[in-house]
């Protein structure tokens, strides 16, 4: 009688033992996981922030562009002007 209850003792401990370790195997992958989808989110938020920052300097760039082109457009037009400018000033000179 006495191996019987030892024998039953041996198991049921043998049991919790394992139940016990496939537990904490089931919450340490569970905390794995929500640690990687914590990270996982921290990171799509990071790139959400990039593209929005890529996004606002293309857009600057575009605005910078058309700047230029306009920039250009009176620096052409303002030495046309001074070609006429000259031209009026050779003439007076000739004049006098």
């Amino acid at each position: 009688m006495d191996q019987n209850i030892i024998s039953i003792i041996a198991v049921v401990g043998t049991l919790s033992g394992i139940a016990l370790g496939w537990l904490g195997k089931v919450r340490s992958v569970q905390q794995d996981t929500v640690a990687d989808v914590s990270k996982d989110a921290a990171l799509q938020a990071d790139m959400a922030y990039l593209k929005r920052g890529i996004d606002d300097l293309r857009v600057e760039i575009k605005v910078q562009g058309q700047h230029y082109n306009e920039l250009s457009e009176k620096v052409i037009r303002l030495d046309e002007s001074l070609k006429s400018v000259y031209k009026r000033v050779d003439k007076l000179e000739v004049r006098q």
